[in-house]
């Protein structure tokens, strides 16, 4: 029994050096996290720990010193306020991509847009994004398109634990014939697609962090130089966008000259690069003419 705030603390500290030693960068973020999953309280505020709870802190520890993420590890993650189920076979959230919802609303800002919007997120994987746009738009119809069963599962699983309507469908956004007949299928055009697709080029996937490598590398892996699904969602999925409609796209931070040309040799207008809190670019957005 860890009954005291000074064997709290001491508790606390062993697993921070522990974690520090195995090299993980937010050792002290990490302690904390697993702290307050596991007592519920935050972790300042701890003033005892239960034999049991012990047991939990350190298997949980010991699955992070081996190299699983943490998110895998406590099976969930907020994304944009929103608890999101993940695990093993799909893309953990992550803040960055919170700019990518940020930038939506600023350019379909909801005093001003008063039409229905019809919203398509390909690459959808748990569902994060086109979650957080149904729940920012909830007259919006939001289709959300993967590849993956497994990513499906978590995106389904996300959608009912918050009663959001949207709809999730398996295919393979690359392929130009499901294209064509998924637009066949769908007869009003959308007013936006979003998407964070896979861009991590063959060198980075070759120095990948050991928790990023527990994630899927068909969710990661963008191809030689990372921009294959850039090209050839701007390519095959234009013309499921609206005259004027908006395709936005997370990029990684060297990518945004890139990926803004392949906008522009499509015939995109109005493309521009917007950067994170971090201030690397991060999103590329232009309109369909």
């Amino acid at each position: 029994m860890v009954n005291s705030v000074l064997e709290c603390k001491t508790f606390r500290t062993f697993h921070v050096e522990q974690f520090r030693s195995a090299g993980i960068l937010d050792s002290v973020f990490e302690v904390n996290c697993i702290l307050e999953q596991i007592t519920g309280m935050p972790w300042h505020s701890i003033r005892e720990i239960s034999p049991e709870q012990r047991r939990e802190i350190n298997s949980m520890a010991q699955r992070r010193l081996s190299g699983e993420p943490l998110q895998y590890i406590f099976g969930e993650w907020e994304f944009y306020g929103m608890k999101c189920f993940v695990g093993k076979g799909v893309l953990i959230p992550r803040p960055e991509t919170e700019c990518l919802i940020d930038l939506v609303l600023q350019k379909f800002p909801k005093s001003e847009y008063s039409e229905k919007l019809n919203i398509l997120d390909l690459c959808t994987g748990s569902g994060c994004v086109a979650l957080a746009l149904k729940k920012m738009f909830p007259d919006a119809e939001v289709i959300g398109i993967d590849c993956s069963p497994e990513a499906l599962a978590y995106a389904e699983k996300n959608k009912n634990y918050h009663k959001l309507d949207v709809q999730f469908i398996q295919g393979d956004v690359l392929d130009a014939a499901f294209v064509e007949n998924f637009t066949a299928n769908y007869f009003n055009l959308f007013d936006l697609i979003v998407s964070n697709p896979p861009y991590l080029t063959s060198q980075e996937m070759r120095t990948l962090q050991t928790e990023v490598s527990h994630e899927p590398a068909m969710a990661l892996y963008g191809g030689l130089d990372g921009l294959n699904f850039y090209r050839k969602i701007t390519e095959i999925w234009k013309t499921a966008l609206k005259f004027h409609g908006m395709l936005i796209y997370e990029i990684g931070e060297q990518q945004g000259a890139a990926v803004s040309e392949i906008l522009t040799s499509q015939n995109f207008r109005n493309v521009q690069v917007t950067q994170d809190l971090a201030h690397h670019d991060r999103i590329v957005s232009g309109n369909k003419i």
